[in-house]
């Protein structure tokens, strides 16, 4: 705190060290002790920076993101959606960075069990990161898992299938089998696998990553 104290308490730096310390709060669990040092951050840069700026948006994220761990969507639905708009706003509604707030957007819904909501949305960023980055990119991987799990819970398997195999593509061409998002990625693919009964074929998968870490 003592970094934060040198500032005036309303400088937009400060608003960068508060964030600093709420992720940390975060990624302990304490979601208590994170909360007001966001909504502290985001109040400050709105005031500092304008309501419409790129920085107030990434705010309003961490905050959403907070709230949506913590199962309290609807507090987080209006947050992420005005994050949405700033950046469509500022970057332009193509720009492929707006993939990233609608794909979180999407997660919520997903959450909440909109899954009419969720789907063009993950569609939507899925299209972004492809036309900027190219179909094998690893961050494609997000959306397009996004849209895997959406159809597995539906049990629309033969739509969910096809996404699973290009996510597991990308990933084997630019992750580590022991990478965080390649056993996502593989969880996900052996649950749907198992749902439709092909069990030798989830065993296999599994086995296949476990024995290249």
């Amino acid at each position: 705190m003592a970094i934060q104290e040198q500032l005036e308490p309303n400088h937009p730096d400060a608003a960068i060290t508060l964030n600093i310390l709420a992720v940390l709060y975060y990624d302990q669990g304490q979601f208590t002790e994170a909360l007001p040092l966001h909504m502290r951050a985001l109040a400050i840069r709105e005031q500092t920076l304008g309501h419409d700026h790129l920085l107030v948006a990434y705010s309003l994220n961490n905050l959403a993101i907070l709230y949506r761990e913590q199962g309290k969507y609807a507090e987080a639905e209006p947050l992420y959606q005005r994050a949405l708009l700033i950046w469509e706003q500022t970057r332009g509604p193509e720009h492929p960075e707006v993939a990233y707030p609608l794909t979180n957007l999407a997660v919520l819904y997903h959450y909440h069990g909109k899954y009419a909501e969720a789907e063009p949305l993950f569609q939507r960023a899925l299209h972004l990161r492809e036309g900027a980055l190219g179909p094998e990119h690893p961050l494609v991987v997000y959306p397009l898992n996004g849209l895997a799990e959406l159809y597995r819970e539906q049990g629309k398997y033969a739509e969910a299938e096809p996404l699973f195999q290009r996510a597991l593509h990308n990933l084997e061409q630019a992750l580590d089998p022991e990478h965080p998002l390649t056993r996502k990625t593989v969880k996900g693919y052996a649950s749907l696998l198992n749902a439709m009964r092909r069990t030798n074929e989830a065993e296999r998968l599994a086995n296949r990553f476990s024995s290249s870490s």
